[in-house]
């Protein structure tokens, strides 16, 4: 069954010719390498061009590899990379003539010096690059330094549950409890049942996600990192940071760790894309705070895989969805803080609000509170109180899993349910 990502390829469709490696990165098997060979390779054959011009190469397969001379046994046997002499021989014999030829190279990392080959095609006028790769180097958010800012990153997240319920085949209510709980990996939401479900994700986790991390940072004591993993899979959404993540591991863990190797441990998690965390933005004092900062998990169903499905909350699970789904449409998301002073039996007392995310794209920013159910008016002036602490114009939403109909309240807030945040892109717009 096909999915679509009109999303990722519109992206990959503005880009076209603009002079840079396209460099298609994110989580394994969210679908970059279908994206490209199959979204994309499609759409340049509808649009008119020769498939003599598109040339596909992936430096996985015993096929292609056999097209330049080379041995994927041999290759592996001998852990060496891809001779790039006989790959750039290839492609001279594929390019005969001026007009433009499409280059969508697959698994490149396999190739021996890729960054310096890649770059080289960039002198030619005819040749548009587009790459993907599942390595840890490509699995690092570095990865577009590797081509001397030459590179342009289209980074590609799961299923969003707009993808997800174009091919599910219940109701948009079934299907975000069900989203919620096995994510958006797309060959897990493509399996039939639960138990094939749960069986994909915790494969995936254990021997292809963590082994990946391991492998990239040359982790020493897995366990530890493993721990860790479940604390965060424990607290998504909660505001943590090393010292007190360390405390924790002494405390419930009977386990000494420092907060550098902690904080070292979280860098190579959000360097493997499988964690993302929102800093704290003071939104009175327009500043950062340095610690602490909230952590989400960029694929539900991992995180439900990492703590066995034992662990569910809506009202986590929904902030977590609503973040993923912010940060996939170009957002730049933060957790905001409102500080106000009130006075308590004479004496001023300083209190912290939280906006759970604060949004920017250029000049737009939007403040948004996630709102499992607001049952009551105590309820709702809890959601708006840090709205009303806010002196600007920009625009306040609630989003929640109440089927309320999208309206503004006396303030100018904008209420609207969770289904036609997901489902309408432009539901916040106006």
């Amino acid at each position: 069954m096909d999915i679509r990502r009109d999303f990722y390829l519109n992206k990959l469709i503005d880009r076209k010719h603009n002079g840079l490696i396209k460099v298609i990165t994110g989580i394994r098997r969210c679908g970059k390498s279908y994206l490209m060979n199959t979204i994309f390779y499609n759409y340049l054959l509808e649009n008119g061009v020769d498939e003599k011009h598109i040339i596909r190469f992936a430096f996985d397969s015993a096929d292609d590899l056999y097209l330049i001379g080379e041995n994927l046994i041999a290759v592996e046997k001998e852990k060496r990379g891809v001779d790039p002499e006989k790959f750039m021989e290839y492609i001279r014999s594929q390019m005969i003539d001026s007009e433009m030829y499409y280059l969508l190279l697959d698994e490149v990392q396999m190739l021996d010096c890729f960054e310096s080959v890649l770059n080289s095609y960039l002198r030619r006028n005819n040749a548009d690059v587009y790459v993907t790769g599942s390595n840890a180097r490509f699995l690092s958010k570095d990865i577009i330094t590797e081509f001397a800012g030459r590179g342009d990153e289209i980074h590609m997240y799961p299923l969003n549950f707009s993808e997800f319920m174009s091919v599910y085949k219940g109701d948009k209510y079934e299907g975000l409890t069900e989203y919620m709980l096995y994510g958006g990996i797309p060959l897990v939401v493509l399996r039939g049942g639960a138990n094939d479900k749960i069986s994909s994700l915790e494969t995936l986790f254990s021997e292809i996600y963590i082994r990946d991390i391991y492998k990239r940072n040359k982790v020493r004591n897995q366990g530890e990192l493993e721990d860790l993993l479940n604390i965060l899979s424990s607290s998504i959404g909660s505001l943590t940071n090393p010292e007190k993540l360390k405390n924790t591991f002494r405390t419930v863990k009977k386990l000494k760790i420092t907060s550098n190797t902690v904080r070292k441990y979280l860098d190579y998690l959000e360097d493997s894309f499988l964690i993302e965390s929102a800093q704290r933005y003071d939104i009175r004092g327009k500043a950062y705070i340095e610690t602490p900062k909230k952590y989400y998990f960029s694929d539900l169903g991992l995180r439900n895989a990492r703590i066995a499905f034992r662990q569910f909350e809506q009202t986590h699970a929904m902030e977590n969805v609503i973040y993923n789904e912010l940060r996939m449409r170009g957002y730049n998301v933060d957790v905001g803080v409102v500080t106000v002073a009130e006075n308590k039996d004479g004496k001023v007392v300083r209190k912290y609000l939280e906006v759970d995310f604060v949004c920017n794209l250029g000049s737009v920013r939007y403040y948004i509170q996630s709102a499992y159910s607001i049952p009551d008016e105590e309820k709702m002036l809890q959601e708006i109180r840090p709205f009303r602490k806010i002196n600007d114009s920009f625009r306040k939403i609630i989003i929640t899993r109440d089927m309320v109909p999208k309206h503004y309240d006396e303030h100018g807030i904008l209420t609207l349910n969770i289904y036609d945040f997901l489902l309408e892109p432009s539901s916040i717009e106006c």
